[in-house]
Parts: C-alpha cells; structure tokens; sequence
C-alpha cells in the first residue's frame, strides 16, 4: 500500500516510546510539587522565551496578505530584502540569485528533485542531524557518511583567564609578583576529515556541509572550505552549504563560507566596467578577486555576482526565517546560489521549473518575512548574548575534554561516559533534565548527549549542576 519512500517500521523505538513515558512521570512529578522538569532539547526560540515582535511586520505586510503575484523564485521585493540582509553581513548576493522556498525542508527536496536521479548519493556529516536522511530517503536517494572527528590542540602561552586578570584592575602590578604561565592548554574540537570524502560512491551527486554544525557546532574553516570545492569540481558534484546556524558565530574569527567565495565586496555596488579590483588570500587556491566587473550581465540588465575565477562547482545556501529571527512558525526560507557563468541560467531554469510546479510560499508569509528580516540584526544580538552566556556556564562545569569547543549555533555537546540510552533515561529519570542520546545523531562513542543552548540561563545553569551532580 506504501511507497517505498517510507522506513518499513515508522512507529517508535523501544528506547523513545521508554522516553516520552519516563517525560510523562517526570512532569507529573514536577506538577505535584516534586524536583522541576527543565527541558534541555529546546530548539525553539518561541517556547524559550525569544519571540520577535510580529505586531510591526503584520502592519507592514497586512496589505500583501491577499496579493496573489506567483513567481517562481519567489517575490521579487522579497528576494531584494534577503540581498540586503546578506549585504548587513557583507555579503553581495544579487535578487537574481535569491530562490524563496517554504522552508530550509523544501530547499532540500527542490535541490534534490533538481540534481538527482533514484538511487544516487547525498554526502552528509556524521555526527549529524538526522532529518538530512529522511529527506534524503523521501526522495528515493541515499545517504553515505563523510566524518567530523574530534581533535586536541595543544596550545602554548596564558590562560584567556589569566590575560584578562593582566588587563584588570584587580590585580595591580607589583615589583615582587610573578604570573606563572601554563606550558600547555589543551582544546578539543570537531573538525572536518577532509579524507572522508575520498571514500564517496560512483553516484554521488551533492555534497552537503552544515555550518555551524548541528550539534558539534563546528564551523567551516577556510582549509576545510578550499578541500570541499575541490572535491566536488574533481567529482563534477554540487556543493550544498546549510547555514541556517549562520547569524550565530562564537567569535570574530568565525566565517560564511560565502565569504570565501565572493570576498570583501563594497556593500553597494557599481556595475562599471572600469572599476577597480580587490582582492584576499585563500591559503592554497588562487587569489579571488571581488571586482566590480565580476557582475555578469545575465540579460536585460540582470546583474549577478559570478567571480571571474570562482569556483568550478555550483554552490548553493539554505536559510530562512526559522533561525534568522526565531520564526519556525512562517515557514518562509531561501537559498542564495553562485554558479560557473556558463552554467548558471540553465540551473536558474531548472529551480524555477521545479518551483512553478508547487508555488508553496504563501503571500503572508514573504509579507512578513520581508518585515522581518529588517529586524534581524537586532534579534540575532539578543539570541547570541543568550548563546554565549550559556555556554560560558557548561564550558565552567565541564572540563574541555568533556565538552569540546562550540565555535557557533544552538547546540553543545557533552560526554559523560555512560550508555547513551541508560544515561538519557537516568538523567530524564533522576534529575528531571531532558537531553538527546547521541546515538540519534550517529556519534560513534556511547556516553555522548546533545543540550540546546537556548534554554533561559537560570534554568540552564540549573539543569547544567544537576548533570555534573549526577
């Protein structure tokens, strides 16, 4: 009766039916007066307490909401907002490369149904979130693993603590004092195994990064960036980079990967031929130059941003309003595309074809999405001071060996050292503190959990003690 698309067994596990009934007894308790429930999966900026204000964006976007102007790639006043947003964050997309989807979901399937045939490879990261397989699986395609793998740096000089006390009043120089600096400090990160990727099927068709990962919270570096584009130009592969995560980097240092493409182009560009160049370094591949030339005439006066000696591969960037400004609820997401000049229109047709076939982004929602994102510079402040106070809480309470470096995102991970099973249940159970297994995420060591770092910061402390208490 049903399509093979679907797993042959799609009703709970033993293990999760064990867990939404030990949740069920742990709230209860915690209703009767008993040890508080505190829900550390939360993955909602609406349920922990971030909400944007919609009251503006409905009056701005009230009028649209019974417009019916179909476009494949979406509203065009829509696409230009999302230019501006990336052009906040020094980025230089143009609405030609802007296709509107209802979610970072459908992006997915539209790539999918695009560039894919039955039976070919999608390339994802393991550990990894585990919708990317069901989309993957829906779609009659399959999934094959490249590795994020957990590093240790040693790195020589003082402490980050100790620098800071050195520049405080606190501690006034004196004559007689000594600082005594450590030899060593040890960080432990995920970091892309590059050669992995080396061990992809005949039929793999697209690459798929996550930057900043969900939940290592890895980000790409540009070494790491520099290898991915090779595979796929050597392996005539796309590049597919999910960076719905992307507003929320732990530090300065921390990159788009679009940055590694299009450089530091001027926020408003001229289209002069005359213009001059200018240029980065890329650490290994050629210098890529941000002209102002490097905007392609596609036609008619449609102007898009192609780097002369861009990458060879096309690339495409999935985000939306979920994450941008805490807004699942819209259901409005996007992604932005870079492609070889020779290759870019027909891949432009072949979306819209796709697209046009559904039409699936609603009038209401790029009204309000395009109110929206006028406030997302501001949102993306609030949810980050949230993020980084967070974990500067789990990163006191655990040792770096036990909960390695979270470079960007939502997430954290931390290994206790127990079955993953036994230790949800235990923690749920014990503690009243709900977090995900890693083995839902294909971690390949038990003892590994996943916690959300959006949870309000006296509850996250909180459910953080009881987990070191356990």
């Amino acid at each position: 009766m049903f399509s093979s698309r679907l797993p042959k067994d799609i009703s709970p596990s033993p293990f999760f039916a064990e867990l939404e009934r030990v949740k069920a007894c742990a709230k209860k308790d915690a209703a009767e007066g008993g040890l508080s429930f505190i829900d550390m999966t939360v993955s909602s900026p609406v349920r922990a307490g971030l909400p944007i204000d919609l009251n503006a964006a409905v009056d701005e976007g009230r009028e649209s909401f019974g417009c019916w102007n179909p476009d494949a790639a979406g509203w065009k006043s829509v696409r230009e907002t999302v230019v501006e947003y990336y052009r906040e964050r020094s980025g230089n997309f143009t609405a030609g490369q802007i296709i509107l989807t209802a979610s970072t979901s459908e992006a997915y399937s539209v790539l999918f149904k695009t560039f894919c045939d039955p039976g070919d490879v999608i390339l994802t990261p393991m550990p990894g979130y585990p919708l990317l397989d069901t989309l993957a699986q829906l779609e009659h395609l399959e999934c094959a693993p490249y590795f994020l793998k957990l590093t240790r740096e040693r790195l020589r000089g003082p402490s980050a603590k100790l620098r800071d006390l050195k520049k405080s009043a606190v501690l006034e120089p004196k004559a007689n004092h000594k600082f005594t600096e450590p030899a060593e400090v040890n960080s432990f990160r995920y970091v892309l195994d590059t050669d992995s990727l080396l061990a992809a099927p005949e039929r793999a068709k697209i690459l798929l990064l996550v930057s900043p990962h969900n939940p290592t919270g890895h980000c790409i570096s540009r070494e790491e960036w520099n290898a991915a584009v090779r595979f796929c130009e050597e392996n005539d592969m796309i590049l597919v980079v999910d960076e719905v995560f992307g507003d929320y980097a732990f530090m300065d240092k921390v990159k788009h990967t679009w940055e590694y493409v299009f450089g530091l182009c001027p926020p408003e560009p001229s289209l002069s031929q005359s213009s001059p160049s200018k240029s980065f370094s890329t650490e290994g591949r050629e210098s890529v130059h941000c002209r102002f030339n490097d905007f392609w005439d596609a036609g008619g006066g449609d102007f898009i941003n192609l780097p002369e000696n861009g990458p060879k591969c096309p690339i495409f960037w999935l985000n939306g309003l979920s994450k941008a400004v805490g807004s699942p609820q819209l259901k409005l997401g996007w992604m932005a595309f870079y492609a070889p000049r020779e290759r870019f229109e027909e891949i432009r047709a072949a979306l819209e074809f796709v697209e046009d076939a559904y039409l699936s982004v609603s009038a209401p929602a790029q009204a309000l999405g395009s109110a929206l994102l006028k406030q997302s510079a501001a949102y993306e402040s609030q949810v980050k001071e949230r993020l980084l106070a967070n974990w500067q809480t789990l990163r006191e309470a655990f040792p770096s060996k036990y909960c390695p470096d979270v470079l960007g995102g939502w997430y954290a991970v931390v290994r206790l050292g127990e079955d993953d099973e036994d230790l949800t249940l235990r923690l749920l159970c014990e503690k009243h503190v709900l977090v995900q297994p890693g083995f839902f995420f294909d971690f390949d060591e038990d003892g590994w959990v996943v916690i959300s770092l959006l949870q309000e910061p006296a509850l996250f402390k909180e459910a953080v003690r009881r987990m070191a208490d356990r």
